[in-house]
């Protein structure tokens, strides 16, 4: 039996047994006397942990050689084993709830309460219960205290938001004091609902809740840093390339919670090694990690070196038979996607050949039934992808004015646009060896990252040309008008920022990049929906990006209106994953 089945079976045995009894010795008033008074001192027990408060915690217990205690170390007596021990082993994040107390006979009462206890990184769920009986001066103590972990394949409790503005991610008109049910980590209701007696209701009111966001372009196979690009600034003698991709394989969870943290509960990784792949069915079997869709290695019309010896994330389409053969081993591993880095380079470039592998890709994904994304950063570039059947297109133009003829090909193919506009921001400040962290939530970002972006100033200086900076402003304001205009051609756009790039933090970029598309011209509405909806088109999910009766519960709770200002998204309260609620202190770096 496990800890949910046989609490909610001991609660009804407990009832069950003592109704008898009470209804002639335990007057219905004196039960709903013992009912409150234990709750409330139940309730400062658990308080007690939130604050820290070793003292008040402490007086919470039977000071008698009786306590008893049972928890993963076995079971323990005596009250003075337990002051003695260590005044400092609090857990970094307790949620409790479903707090429920039953008066079994007078004076003793039976309480319990699910948790989930986050330490070092790692979160576990399960329940807790307790006995408490009244003392000679009124007060009530544990006299027995349990905790029992749940299996890793039990549901999450239901729970429900209520009395909250609800921004669905469907465009239409806010939803004001709404409620939010979920149940078995899908969404069971929005809007007018009346949660269940087994739904813990959590208040609130004044917050703003939205689906979960998702950044439909970034790469796990890089770090944030130079470290994870050397064709970029490379610092291969300080730190291994090869040691950092294995660190990135060995440890992903490092920006799973980077990504909660910023509110981020999917993400498309559309280029990096084949152990990305991977990453798919591991991040959604947890609550603690976002959706991850992946493509796999990139199709690369320039023979890229930024590879290990044993894999590859860029592999060359020399020829078209090699082009056809990556692409049937891409189809082979049952990618999300095909990607192609379709570069046009040089003076007099072989456009009949370049024309010929990319048609080469979209024939293999039609056949393997996956879509044709590309990078294409330029206008004749992004044609030709349009051209030949690309579904995403995750960068901007950048080189010139998208014109009529673009905008009809995107409509044809029915393309999502990609603006990814500050990559770039971070490649300048890498260059000019300065890091800003202006608007970005740093506590999101792992130490590790952290450390490494902390090392920019140290890079060694760049004989950059005189005209770096006016470069990079002229290719902005391109790539801003470019967006407006898709924008009011109606073609649709997601949110994506290029993470893993040189300063392009894993989770904490997103706030930039959905500022930037702000200034560009899209409304706060526009700006939510690409990161929600569109987004998780972008990523081929149809089950997250809204919130929806049967969607999976992915969403976060705001302390201010997103619609107000973009700039609003940042005031993380809570985020759900799955229906499992985390804070946003414990997804937090410390």
């Amino acid at each position: 039996m496990n800890a949910t089945t046989r609490t909610a079976a001991l609660l009804a045995l407990l009832a069950s047994a003592a109704a008898p009894a009470q209804a002639q010795t335990y007057p219905a008033a004196d039960r709903a006397r013992d009912s409150a008074q234990a709750l409330a001192a139940f309730r400062g027990n658990i308080e007690a942990i939130h604050r820290r408060d070793r003292a008040s915690y402490l007086r919470n217990y039977l000071q008698s050689p009786r306590l008893a205690r049972t928890g993963p170390a076995g079971v323990q007596y005596g009250y003075q084993g337990m002051a003695a021990g260590d005044p400092n082993s609090w857990p970094d994040t307790l949620v409790a709830s479903h707090v429920e107390v039953v008066p079994v006979a007078p004076g003793v009462a039976y309480g319990v309460y699910r948790y989930r206890v986050a330490q070092g990184g790692t979160s576990a769920r399960g329940v807790s219960e307790r006995v408490l009986v009244r003392q000679a001066d009124g007060s009530w103590k544990v006299a027995v205290s349990t905790a029992f972990g749940s299996p890793g394949d039990q549901p999450v409790p239901a729970f429900a938001f209520t009395g909250a503005t609800v921004i669905d991610g469907m465009g239409g008109a806010p939803l004001r004091n709404a409620t939010v049910v979920m149940r078995g980590g899908r969404i069971e209701c929005v809007g007018a609902c009346t949660p269940g007696a087994d739904v813990e209701r959590i208040d609130a009111r004044g917050r703003y809740i939205i689906p979960g966001l998702i950044d439909a372009h970034v790469h796990y196979s890089q770090t944030g840093w130079a470290d994870g690009r050397p064709d970029a600034q490379d610092v291969r003698d300080r730190f291994s390339y090869d040691s950092t991709v294995a660190q990135l394989e060995a440890h992903p969870e490092r920006f799973y919670r980077s990504y909660l943290c910023a509110g981020v509960t999917g993400t498309f990784d559309v280029g990096g090694y084949p152990w990305t792949w991977g990453l798919r069915s591991r991040a959604e079997a947890s609550t603690s990690a976002p959706h991850v869709a992946a493509a796999g290695p990139l199709l690369s019309t320039r023979d890229h070196w930024v590879n290990t010896p044993a894999a590859r994330q860029f592999v060359f389409t020399a020829s078209d038979s090699a082009t056809h053969a990556a692409a049937r081993m891409i189809a082979l591993n049952r990618s999300d996607a095909m990607k192609v880095w379709y570069l046009v380079e040089g003076q007099n470039p072989d456009t009949v050949a370049l024309k010929a592998r990319i048609r080469a890709v979209a024939e293999e994904a039609r056949r393997a039934g996956v879509p044709m994304i590309v990078h294409a950063t330029g206008l004749w570039e992004a044609k030709d992808a349009l051209r030949a059947g690309a579904k995403l297109l995750v960068h901007s133009v950048e080189d010139r004015p998208v014109d009529d003829e673009f905008l009809r090909l995107a409509r044809e193919a029915g393309a999502i646009y990609v603006p990814t506009l500050t990559v770039v921001e971070g490649y300048r400040q890498l260059y000019q060896r300065r890091l800003d962290t202006t608007g970005v939530p740093m506590a999101c970002v792992d130490p590790g990252t952290r450390a490494r972006a902390a090392l920019t100033d140290s890079l060694p200086r760049l004989n950059l040309p005189a005209a770096f900076g006016e470069t990079l402003d002229r290719d902005r304001a391109m790539m801003f008008q470019n967006l407006r205009r898709v924008r009011e051609a109606g073609i649709p756009i997601a949110m994506g920022t290029d993470a893993g790039n040189p300063l392009t933090l894993h989770g904490a970029s997103v706030y930039r990049e959905m500022d930037a598309m702000a200034e560009a011209g899209m409304t706060p509405m526009e700006v939510l929906v690409a990161s929600t909806r569109t987004a998780a088109r972008a990523m081929g999910r149809t089950d997250i990006g809204t919130l929806r009766p049967g969607m999976i519960a992915d969403l976060v709770v705001l302390e201010a209106d997103p619609l107000a200002n973009v700039a609003n998204l940042r005031s993380v309260r809570l985020v759900v994953r799955s229906g499992e609620v985390w804070t946003r202190q414990e997804l937090e770096y410390r």
